[in-house]
């Protein structure tokens, strides 16, 4: 099986900038993708951004391309979501998902982390 933990969320003002951690434990040879999303009071899953663990390829939502950029680090098991120009649309609760073998099907979920931006 395969853990995921987040990291990083906190309050930062409009304009500022975070960087979330999600650290993969476990069986991580059988992941395929990592995926960021959030969701915020009152609405659905929202997709972020996701990564190919084997060759980095990488995918944004179009309301973050630009802003926030995803990375792994491979030998830690770790991805990563940088993310700029904060407002505070982007209040949520964030989470990194995983997928395994080859499909995009996301089955594994952390437990998430608060970001708040304030006005």
């Amino acid at each position: 099986q395969v853990q995921l933990v987040e990291s990083g969320g906190g309050l930062v003002h409009t304009g500022g900038s975070l960087r979330l951690s999600c650290a993969a434990s476990g069986r991580t040879g059988s992941l395929y993708a990592t995926g960021w999303f959030r969701q915020a009071p009152g609405k659905e899953h929202e997709f972020l951004a996701t990564i190919i663990w084997s060759g980095g390829s990488t995918n944004y939502a179009d309301s973050v391309k630009g802003r926030f950029t995803i990375s792994r680090d491979n030998a830690r098991n770790m991805v990563y979501l940088q993310m700029n120009s904060l407002n505070p649309e982007d209040t949520a609760v964030y989470y990194c998902a995983a997928s395994l073998g080859s499909s995009l099907r996301y089955t594994i979920w952390g437990q998430g982390t608060q970001v708040t931006v304030s006005s």
